[in-house]
């Protein structure tokens, strides 16, 4: 069965094994002025300000992995909790919730040709895409053409889904276009000894 392209950004698989579960989300915020969509799997990234915003290059250190949020939304006149920070329409800086576990695994998508079993243990960058503002879902997926040995990428390729999921499962031909791939957080915040 061919994979259908369809990138919803990086959905969390589970952790690497050998370490405690003490995972949880991290709350930072995202500035009422920011003005840019953050949806739910977006990589994001720490300003020199103090707030989160969605990842745009692939030569920045991750902060972690964007889950959800709550803000006061001035259209409705009261505080929401939804899977995306909306472009506009914030009465306030909205909380975001992130996670940056450095053992947690994602499961993303190729935006092109295959990633193939050789490529683990590579590392790999990403490609931005418009989220779906109505299931406030990502839209980003893995950038095939930037898997490398290079330090600074952001994502390590450590799986095929194909070795976890059921065989004909989307995602799993790893001889088409978009298949996916399972990834661990490589150049992050928590890794990185450079400050913001």
């Amino acid at each position: 069965m061919a994979n259908t392209n369809a990138p919803f950004g990086f959905r969390y698989f589970g952790r690497q094994e050998g370490g405690s579960p003490t995972e949880g989300l991290t709350p930072r915020k995202v500035s009422s002025a920011y003005g840019t969509g953050i949806f739910q799997g977006d990589p994001v990234i720490s300003m020199s300000t103090g707030y989160l915003q969605a990842a745009t290059s692939n030569t920045v250190t991750v902060a972690g992995i964007f889950n959800g949020t709550e803000y006061l939304n001035s259209n409705v006149g009261r505080k929401v909790w939804f899977n995306s920070v909306p472009a506009s329409g914030l009465g306030a800086d909205a909380l975001a919730y992130l996670s940056n576990d450095p053992q947690a695994l994602w499961v993303a998508q190729s935006d092109g040709s295959p990633i193939t079993f050789a490529d683990i243990g590579n590392n790999i960058g990403f490609t931005t895409g418009s989220g779906n503002t109505s299931t406030g879902l990502s839209a980003y997926a893995l950038a095939q053409s930037t898997i490398a040995t290079t330090n600074t990428l952001p994502f390590r390729i450590v799986g095929l889904w194909s070795q976890f999921a059921p065989p004909g499962s989307q995602g799993t031909d790893d001889a088409s276009s978009y298949n996916w791939a399972v990834v661990a957080l490589n150049n992050t915040d928590r890794a990185s000894t450079t400050g913001v």
